[in-house]
């Protein structure tokens, strides 16, 4: 006897990127869609009505956003599981995803062969993460605890006064991207928090800023 078909949900407020996502399904061996949701809200409904195997979940929808629908899936219903699949592989919407009880986590940029293999791995109780989301959580892992040190003005992190510094060099958000080993996606986000911390409002100010806190140097004083 064949085994029988993963039951999947897909939740995605953007109605052509989720009904592309719901025709692609459609063709892959082994899945059967039986419904769709625009928000979280309607996510949770339909997991309580239909009972799926798993529920591909984007993370950014109103009403109720894809963490906070994962995270009433996993505790209402555990028996259906949530991969992620959307745009952002940053810190901030993947480590939130996952401690609220994502299995899987894949970006949109995913094959179906990729898709069918992170719905097969979360149902047989593995973690269906994608290359890009699996090295994060290595680097994650074996990252060296950081040293104790001078406190940072205005609570800044050591990550955000890396980043402060490198944009007092003049690199551009890839530049530190590459520098850092992190997303670009995640460069924007520790200079959003950088800048609402020390009040800032555009790289010029955070340049004099980290002259001024001594967190990079002039040109004309480096070398000196």
């Amino acid at each position: 006897m064949t085994e029988r078909n993963a039951r999947v949900v897909v939740a995605d407020d953007q109605s052509v990127v989720r009904e592309g996502i719901v025709m692609l399904l459609g063709l892959l061996p082994g899945i059967e869609v039986v419904g769709s949701a625009k928000d979280g809200e309607e996510a949770v409904a339909l997991v309580a009505e239909l009972a799926p195997d798993v529920v591909l979940m984007d993370l950014r929808m109103p009403r109720c956003d894809g963490v906070e629908a994962t995270r009433r899936i996993r505790s209402e219903h555990p028996g259906t599981q949530i991969v992620v699949l959307t745009t952002y592989a940053d810190d901030d919407s993947l480590f939130p995803a996952l401690r609220a009880g994502a299995r899987g986590y894949l970006t949109k940029d995913a094959d179906g062969d990729e898709i069918v293999r992170a719905i097969q791995d979360v149902l047989a109780g593995r973690a269906g993460l994608s290359p890009v989301v699996q090295q994060r959580l290595l680097d994650e892992l074996t990252a060296q605890p950081e040293p104790s040190g001078p406190r940072l003005p205005d609570g800044l992190t050591a990550r955000e006064g890396e980043v402060l510094a490198l944009i007092a060099e003049g690199l551009t958000n890839l530049e530190i991207a590459r520098r850092l080993h992190i997303s670009v996606a995640t460069v924007k986000t520790h200079i959003n928090n950088l800048f609402t911390k020390a009040g800032l409002h555009d790289r010029a100010q955070a340049v004099r800023y980290a002259y001024r806190e001594g967190l990079a140097q002039p040109p004309g004083a480096r070398g000196a």
